[in-house]
């Protein structure tokens, strides 16, 4: 990785330092430096360089880019969690505090809660720093309330008790060894510095930022080594003197926000000085000033709409972070487009202001992305909560400083207690984020804060969302804290640095046994075509479809030759190297009354000529009997009409359908499959029922009246998506997915593989749910005669699998909450995702079946890939269709190299040495070249007739002239008739 060959450079630079070289050696050494370092792709820094962002990331291979990282952070990366002043310290007017611009502004408006106690954590550093010592921070960053210390907001007005609070906190956070990250400013204002002065919209307001700043640095400084002047300018300036929708909520003066955002600045500026002048040296500490900031996608792929993104950074991050860490001015963007709004820095101003931050704080989440943003200020664009990007691009535009994340994190409703799987896998995909963009951009981030510690006042979102960490039940006396899974999962990360490589997580190598099933699987195969086609017609030797030109009945007997499409079919599936080809029969095709007496024997020819057709390539025909289309049936309409699955008349129906299919089929197939997916969790539980009876009563049939003389084997078929806890830190998180996989794959297994009845779980649960919601889950019964006949009706256990989901208790997202069975449906972000489907793709399938085979000890036999084609279904497929020519997709080419592997060895070791199969007669190449072969003896017919043609016509024309033509015995019409009926009768045989 990109962190490894950091490491490699860093201990290569070490040897030499330690090592006494010639002067020829060291520039021999440099030199290998030097092309190491031009070998890595070192962030390029310069203004306006970040615009390649998008571009750069536009070209990561994907999905390898989007795979989940395991590593580790640096040494010493400092992991912290954060909390603001008014969001949790309540005590509003206690101890001689002065009211701030937020007691004013929830005290007017539309306001319904006010943030007046908060967590209460002015009453419980106890509880906080226990909370502190639970997650295993490093850092915690918290602001100080500037009304707490100075009243009125001069130091005139000094608060004793307020500054002991803050002594205690700090006092605290040195005992259990946990250094603060401090705040100044975190949008609390005394409100009296507002009502005199008009707040920030004052330039006074520089003089009296930096008088309490001198306060905090002289007080505090000796404790602190992280300073954070100002929290987020931009929606102090822009939505506090702007839109109004922050405090102090003056809205109407689109100039004023512009005006405010240069008395920040230069507040900021006056602070920092103070401590560079005064504290820095004997203090050791650094400042700098937080940057809010979302990340955004352009809507096109142009580069205009890349720039309307640099636009849209420049407006929001850029407004601060250009004068901070570029040249002392705004961006050019801004100058352009805002003239004489934007106020103008003198050089002196310029200088002043550039270059005052120690390192770049960087604050990211909701308080900005999809909440606070603007659509002016999206210049057209998509916004994104790409984190590692927006690393990426600071980076680049701001000449790689070194990056402090102070802000980070999701979160979850109102209603939310201690299970917040939805902050929490928020939360693991920013962190890894961040660790991509450290290992893989060589970004420079040295710090990560989640928010927040608590749950507490959020603004103007007030008590309707919870960002903390830790729970806080605000109907009790005492605030109670508790840790929610957010918290512990944070803690144990925090423990293990990143996420190392655990054992369970390394890719198995190895490879299947030698007859390990390799196949193919397809909803179903094409019957008949009746379109003309022309061959070869752009040299690439494939067929083109002649529109509206049909080829009309033939009124003889069928054989396999008229079905124009097996040969095709039978073609590419040979080419794909699978040893079975999975497909499903149409039962309202072949028997449309659903009587077998009414059967359509030209399908049941065609499904015959097939499966013989795959055998005479070695590839072994898996044959569906029903194939569940949800809503849509695929059920003959007398059926259908009749009740459905409901009817008792269509199980036996089924029966009777299966036994034709055995019947007329079962001597080339083998493997059969009575029904594919009947565990739809929407059917009603008297369908499913009727479902099992159907298979049972198949199964049965085939046991009895023809395994014997075709020796071949029947199941069903279970979809089985995989169900994982959304955590599991404890017994009880697990009974979830153990739920939903009994209502989902033991609903049909236990009746068919176990007791013969339905797992006692599904009762007792139902019966619960029913004496609760007053609803009917009715779950049938089986009768003894109904055990004897489903239990024990397999040959094989085969299940179908897409993808995985969690579940937990708890409720989030009332469109993924299934109410029946009480569980949350969420997927972990950090997973990649399909982008046809938009379903986590989560690469358990293959690996976990190949790591079961040699881990676990599970008999597996057999793997097949959905689909063959994606004409049915498009968002599967190894084959596609492009403007009616089918293409080979990169996932096929993926597929056979497994295949052709048998797995996945591992590198050097011996090749697997198996039997081939026997090739079933000798037309397996005849077949596969069958169109050629019929086409070539065609034309050679044709040029034989022509040459009988040429030589008779000219022996009459000179059998006068020449003796010896006179000889020769004359052609007469009969004998040439008679030859070219032989030469078609040739070419007949060659072709069929």
């Amino acid at each position: 990785t990109a962190q490894s060959e950091v490491r490699d450079t860093t201990h290569l630079f070490n040897i030499w330092k330690a090592v006494q070289f010639s002067d020829t050696m060291k520039v021999t050494w440099i030199v290998l430096a030097f092309v190491l370092f031009s070998h890595l792709h070192w962030t390029a820094a310069a203004p306006g360089a970040g615009l390649h962002t998008w571009d750069r990331f536009s070209k990561l291979p994907y999905p390898g880019d989007k795979a989940f990282l395991y590593d580790t952070f640096p040494d010493k990366f400092m992991w912290a969690v954060g909390t603001a002043a008014y969001s949790v310290e309540g005590a509003w007017e206690k101890d001689g505090k002065g009211k701030s611009i937020w007691d004013t502004f929830t005290r007017g408006g539309t306001q319904v809660s006010r943030g007046d106690v908060g967590s209460d954590s002015y009453h419980n550093i106890p509880g906080d720093l226990r909370a502190l010592q639970q997650l295993g921070v490093s850092h915690y960053r918290f602001s100080l309330s500037w009304p707490r210390i100075f009243s009125n907001g001069t130091k005139e007005s000094y608060n004793e008790k307020g500054v002991e609070y803050y002594k205690s906190l700090i006092q605290g956070l040195k005992e259990i060894k946990v250094q603060p990250v401090v705040t100044l400013y975190h949008w609390d204002l005394p409100d009296s510095l507002q009502t005199l002065f008009g707040g920030w919209s004052n330039s006074v307001m520089v003089e009296l930022f930096r008088e309490y700043a001198d306060f905090c640095f002289k007080t505090f400084g000796s404790d602190v080594k992280f300073w954070i002047t100002i929290d987020n300018p931009f929606v102090v300036a822009w939505h506090g003197y702007g839109t109004g929708v922050v405090a102090p909520g003056i809205k109407n003066d689109s100039d004023l926000p512009f005006r405010v955002g240069h008395n920040l600045l230069k507040a900021h500026a006056a602070a920092w000085h103070l401590y560079d002048d005064r504290y820095c040296s004997s203090q050791g500490g650094r400042v700098s000033m937080a940057l809010a900031s979302h990340w955004i996608r352009p809507s096109r792929t142009r580069q205009e709409n890349r720039k309307a993104c640099q636009c849209s950074l420049d407006f929001v991050l850029g407004w601060f972070a250009r004068p901070l860490f570029v040249d002392g001015d705004y961006p050019p963007y801004m100058k352009r487009n805002l003239t004489h709004r934007l106020p103008s820095f003198t050089e002196a101003e310029s200088l002043y202001v550039n270059g005052t931050a120690d390192f770049f704080a960087l604050s990211h989440g909701p308080a900005l992305s999809f909440q606070l943003i603007n659509d002016s200020l999206r210049f057209g664009q998509t916004e994104d909560l790409g984190l590692r990007m927006l690393l990426y691009w600071v980076g680049a535009e701001y000449n790689n400083p070194p990056i402090f994340v102070v802000e980070s994190g999701w979160f979850g409703s109102g209603n939310t207690k201690t299970k917040d799987a939805k902050h929490m896998y928020y939360l693991k995909s920013f962190i890894m984020e961040t660790l991509k963009a450290i290992c893989f951009d060589r970004v420079n981030v040295i710090g990560y804060t989640a928010w927040s510690l608590l749950d507490g006042y959020e603004w103007y979102r007030e008590y309707g969302i919870r960002r903390g960490l830790f729970f806080v039940d605000f109907n009790t006396p005492y605030l109670k804290r508790e840790p929610k899974t957010s918290a512990t999962f944070y803690s144990k990360l925090i423990e293990k640095n990143g996420f190392p490589q655990l054992p369970e997580n390394r890719p198995a190598q190895g490879v299947f046994p030698c007859d390990f099933a390799w196949g193919v699987a397809a909803n179903s195969i094409q019957f008949a075509d009746p379109s003309v086609y022309i061959w070869n017609i752009s040299g690439n030797g494939e067929l083109k479809k002649v529109p509206g030109v049909l080829v009309p009945p033939m009124h003889r007997k069928h054989h396999c030759a008229d079905y124009s499409s097996i040969l095709q079919q039978v073609s590419d599936v040979h080419r794909m190297q699978v040893s079975h080809f999975h497909f499903s029969l149409n039962w309202s095709s072949i028997t449309p009354t659903g009587r077998v007496s009414d059967a359509n024997e030209t399908l049941l020819k065609y499904y015959h000529c097939f499966v013989s057709e795959l055998q005479k390539v070695n590839v072994t025909p898996v044959v569906t009997l029903w194939y569940h289309t949800g809503k849509l049936s695929s059920l003959p309409a007398p059926m259908e009409a009749g009740g459905g699955w409901q009817s008792k008349e269509t199980v036996q129906a089924f029966a009777d359908y299966a036994r034709l299919c055995f019947q007329r089929l079962g001597a080339h197939v083998k493997l059969w499959i009575t029904l594919n997916e009947p565990n739809d969790e929407d059917l009603e539980f008297t369908v499913g029922h009727q479902l099992l009876r159907a298979h049972a009563l198949a199964w049965h049939v085939y046991d009895t009246e023809f395994r014997r003389a075709q020796g071949g084997k029947a199941s069903l078929v279970l979809h089985m998506d995989w169900v994982e806890p959304a955590f599991s830190f404890n017994r009880e998180d697990v009974e979830p997915a153990n739920r939903v996989l009994d209502f989902r794959v033991s609903w049909f297994a236990e009746p068919i593989f176990g007791s013969g009845d339905y797992p006692a779980v599904m009762r007792t649960w139902l019966q619960q749910r029913s004496n609760i919601d007053l609803f009917n889950y009715h779950l049938p019964a089986f009768s003894d005669e109904d055990r004897l006949l489903v239990k024990g009706t397999y040959d094989f256990f085969a299940i179908s699998h897409f993808t995985t989901s969690m579940v937990y208790d708890g409720v989030e997202d009332k469109y993924t909450f299934k109410d029946k069975l009480q569980v949350q449906l969420i997927s972990d972000v950090t997973w990649i995702m399909s982008p046809r489907r938009n379903s986590p793709v989560v690469p358990w399938g293959l690996r976990k079946a190949r790591k079961s085979y040699t881990l676990d000890g599970v008999n597996l036999k057999g793997y097949f890939a959905y689909a063959f084609s994606d004409q049915r279904d498009p968002g599967f497929g190894m084959h596609g269709h492009v403007q009616e020519e089918v293409i080979s997709k990169s996932s096929l080419a993926h597929y056979k190299n497994i295949i052709h592997h048998n797995g996945f060895p591992a590198p050097g070791t011996p090749q697997q040495h198996c039997p081939h199969a026997p090739v079933h007669g000798s037309r397996r190449y005849v077949l596969t070249k069958q169109p050629v072969v019929g086409f070539l003896s065609l034309v050679s017919s044709y040029m034989l007739i022509t040459v009988c043609l040429v030589i008779y016509y000219a022996v009459k024309r000179h059998k006068i002239a020449t003796k010896k033509l006179k000889k020769m015995v004359p052609v007469d019409s009969c004998t040439f008739n008679l030859f070219v009926l032989l030469v078609s009768l040739i070419t007949y045989k060659l072709c069929f």
